[in-house]
């Protein structure tokens, strides 16, 4: 069975990008357009790996993860980071709150994201 990743992201053209690349390698895509829509799928679909934004609308990225964090079962899932952002303090803050992994949105391409959920949930 396909492995399931949650895209959590609010820019149509990086969900565009991204979900036509995973697809590509046989994933499962599901996508929620900010962090409230994206918690509410992490329960509802218990996803192998969350690719999370840190900017969005209703609930931020370190939002979602905050409430992942309080879930036994939840924070056991892989959350890579996609953002504008590669302040230290930004990463520190993820990784502290559980993401395995960050990637820089102006400077990646979608065979490094590929790369990096690869690394963590396998094929």
């Amino acid at each position: 069975m396909a492995k399931k990743i949650l895209l959590i992201e609010d820019e149509k053209t990086m969900v565009n990008l991204l979900k036509k690349k995973l697809i590509r390698e046989g994933y499962d895509i599901s996508v929620a357009w900010d962090g409230e829509e994206g918690f509410e799928k992490i329960k509802e679909i218990r996803p192998d790996l969350i690719l999370l934004d840190i900017v969005m609308p209703k609930v931020d990225g370190f939002g979602v993860m905050e409430k992942i964090a309080k879930d036994k079962e939840l924070k056991k899932i892989p959350i890579i980071i996609i953002s504008n952002s590669g302040q230290p303090v930004d990463l520190g803050r993820a990784k502290k709150l559980g993401a395995k992994d960050w990637l820089i949105k102006t400077e990646f391409d979608p065979q490094e994201v590929l790369d990096k959920v690869i690394k963590q949930i396998g094929k």
